[in-house]
């Protein structure tokens, strides 16, 4: 499976030098940063995204930060999302029927091992991923009972995040790079 369009054979040096850090970091070729070579102001607005993606910070830890991407990966359905954000789970303690609740193949609520703010947080990530986006006074008013408003904020833009970069993937046809089945292209 390739993508709908082939890289430029000419990429600037610039996004040259991001593209080889990015593959050295992931191990993978990541075609999404050599398309994005087509439009260097994308490119570089992308990679600044992803550079500033939060991976903890204060009470918002991996582990939950990680749960939010995969959530927002399954339900905005992006393959390459998934293989990438469901890479390593164990490193984040991630369980089997915790992947099970997050691919909507089991309810959530019913998994005992997710904390309720990882329920809640996991919940906001369907929610920022659903067209239209419809938020309930009341889970509103759990939220914020459960986390700050810089958490909020947190996990919002990474749900958001990988939003951007399912709905990116998806409309130039980018297939999973291997990252889950340990596959290198």
């Amino acid at each position: 499976m390739t993508a709908f369009i082939e890289p430029p054979k000419k990429i600037p040096l610039i996004l040259r030098i991001g593209t080889w850090f990015s593959e050295r970091i992931t191990g993978r070729e990541m075609l999404p940063a050599r398309l994005l070579s087509w439009y260097p102001k994308a490119a570089i607005g992308s990679g600044l995204l992803e550079a500033l993606v939060a991976h903890k910070d204060g009470n918002l830890d991996e582990r939950i930060l990680k749960l939010v991407r995969i959530q927002a990966s399954y339900s905005t359905s992006c393959a390459f999302c998934i293989d990438m954000n469901s890479a390593m789970t164990e490193e984040t303690n991630i369980l089997p029927e915790e992947l099970l609740a997050l691919q909507g193949r089991s309810e959530t609520a019913l998994v005992t091992s997710f904390t309720p703010r990882e329920k809640l947080a996991i919940e906001y990530a369907k929610l920022i991923s659903q067209t239209p986006l419809r938020f309930h006074q009341d889970f509103i008013d759990s939220l914020k009972l459960q986390f700050t408003e810089r958490e909020i904020v947190i996990l919002a833009s990474t749900a958001a995040q990988v939003n951007y970069w399912a709905r990116l993937i998806q409309a130039l046809g980018i297939p999973p790079a291997g990252f889950t089945t340990g596959e290198k292209k």
